[in-house]
């Protein structure tokens, strides 16, 4: 037999002893409340903080290696402008021998020979001088950053290219054909459910079509780039990305529930038959603007890497970078929050006395499964099960919900309905230690 017992701090309660059908259950519970406890919090923070740690070395070491940049550059100016110097002091040498150009047609043609071939020395030297700075600064690391930046905004280029045309095919091989079929005589689908599924899919196409010429116009006056003023554009509207991001599980369920009309499943299987679908559901074309705004930061994470902290664009791009983590740090808990509320209204709902813990938006679900309840055995002697009015010499099956606050367990009616246990169906996790026996009894 496979047990697990919950003791509890707290004079006069007994202990809890629960059974599992197999090891690998009862190793997947203790590892479940395992993680559901405070110790394993603080190891994480403890993780993180490590984490933490490591950017900040890195970061110094970024610093560094900017600041080594820095020195560089201000090296080649000082190299520039001693060459301007020479150059200066070549012209005023010039000025010098004009007076005697005049007399040009009376020199000896000897002398006529020799000012050419220094001429054409000089010439030579000049080349070869710049040739060597020239050569020294393809070859330095600030050269090796910028053909890397350029890099990066051509691939962006590519990248929105890409995106685009994905966002055209749901628009125009999905959205625009479901609208039309359920204005029809027999429609398979209604207005509200393809407002459900696209939302605002038409708009963020729209969106993203100026952005993209925007960037095309910006690689044709290439190697002028100046991208900092399009994010300028782009920011105040991503706010629709909100609403689609909220909306993006409940578009998904309403597609599922719709697929149960045959009429519309064969429709969509037709529309995915399209050769500019490339073999994709529409799943898949309506998770795709989920990924970009991560993508986004991305892409101005890599460019901030090899643009110098003098740059024009430096403060844009950083401000850029700062609003997009910002969004999507809000979308990224709007989400979560409301996949966590739905699931526990869900469970909640199931339970036929309702559980007021359950409407805390703090509690997040962890598993759910089934145990056997099984009576306590004390100094040889059968004693009170804690948990309900159960037989003492029959085992029970409960069914167990795991959160992060509490543990809940229910009995199943013969109607299949949830009912907690009258006495201990709440149990608090807030302050609970889990200890494991190592003895075999």
């Amino acid at each position: 037999q496979y047990y697990f017992t919950v003791l509890f701090g707290h004079e006069g309660q007994k202990p809890l002893e629960l059974r599992c059908e197999d090891e690998v259950d009862g190793d997947e519970w203790v590892e479940a409340i395992h993680q559901a406890s405070y110790s394993d919090i603080l190891i994480e923070r403890e993780v993180l903080m490590q984490k933490y740690i490591h950017l900040v070395q890195i970061v110094e070491t970024e610093k560094v290696a900017a600041n080594q940049l820095r020195h560089q550059l201000e090296d080649q100016d000082t190299e520039i402008e001693r060459l301007k110097s020479e150059i200066v002091a070549l012209n005023k040498t010039k000025e010098k021998m004009r007076p005697y150009q005049g007399n040009q047609e009376d020199e000896d043609p000897d002398i006529k020979k020799i000012k050419k071939v220094q001429s054409f020395m000089r010439g030579w030297l000049c080349r070869r001088k710049w040739k060597t700075i020239v050569q020294d600064y393809i070859c330095s690391p600030h050269a090796e950053s910028m053909r890397k930046r350029n890099q990066i905004v051509f691939n962006m280029v590519e990248a929105e290219s890409e995106y685009v045309h994905q966002l055209y095919v749901l628009v125009n091989c999905f959205l625009r054909p479901l609208r039309m079929a359920a204005s029809s005589k027999k429609p398979p689908i209604s207005h509200d459910d393809v407002s459900s599924i696209f939302l605002n899919s038409e708009t963020i196409m729209f969106l993203h079509e100026i952005f993209h010429q925007g960037l095309k116009a910006r690689i044709a006056n290439w190697p002028t780039l100046i991208l900092a003023d399009l994010f300028d554009i782009l920011l105040p509207m991503l706010n629709i990305y909100q609403e689609f991001v909220r909306n993006h599980q409940y578009s998904l369920q309403v597609l599922a529930n719709c697929k149960q009309n045959r009429d519309f499943d064969k429709l969509l299987k037709q529309y995915e038959a399209n050769p500019a679908c490339e073999g994709r559901m529409l799943e898949t074309f309506l998770t795709y603007p989920m990924f970009q705004i991560p993508r986004y930061i991305i892409t101005l994470h890599e460019l901030l890497a090899h643009t110098p902290h003098e740059h024009v664009e430096r403060k844009s791009l950083e401000f850029a970078k700062s609003k997009l983590e910002e969004l999507s740090r809000v979308m990224h808990d709007e989400v979560s929050d409301t996949e966590n509320i739905r699931k526990n209204l869900a469970i909640e709902r199931t339970i036929v006395e309702g559980c007021d813990i359950l409407l805390d938006t703090s509690q997040t679900f962890i598993r759910q499964g089934s145990l056997i309840q099984v009576p306590s055995v004390e100094r040889g002697k059968l004693s009170k099960v804690r948990l309900g009015s159960l037989s003492l010499k029959k085992e029970g099956e409960r069914q167990c919900f795991l959160f992060t606050k509490h543990f809940l367990i229910c009995t199943r009616s013969s109607g299949g309905k949830l009912h907690l246990l009258k006495t201990g169906g709440v149990l608090s996790l807030i302050e609970c230690t889990l200890v494991e026996e190592t003895e075999a009894n």
